[in-house]
């Protein structure tokens, strides 16, 4: 993402890229690691982590599909 010069990314990008998978590894990692005291709150956990993943890569899918829906399909024309 730092690596390309096109764009410039936005407090989203980096929420959706970096701040919410952290949080949801880090999640993960105490569940495992509280597991052996404390099994339900860590499958809990473990679920929340989860669905936390599933919902950054639905929101993540969706923002790449509307970028080539809008943005490359505004390009393709304008080439024309």
């Amino acid at each position: 993402m730092r690596a390309q010069d096109a764009y410039q990314p936005e407090f989203e990008d980096w929420l959706f890229h970096v701040l919410l998978p952290f949080a949801a590894y880090v999640t993960l990692a105490v569940s495992a690691y509280g597991a052996r005291s404390h099994l339900r709150e860590a499958l809990f956990g473990v679920a929340a982590a989860v669905l936390l993943l599933l919902f950054i890569g639905i929101h993540n899918a969706w923002d790449a599909v509307t970028y080539h829906v809008f943005v490359k399909t505004r390009d393709n024309k304008r080439q024309r």
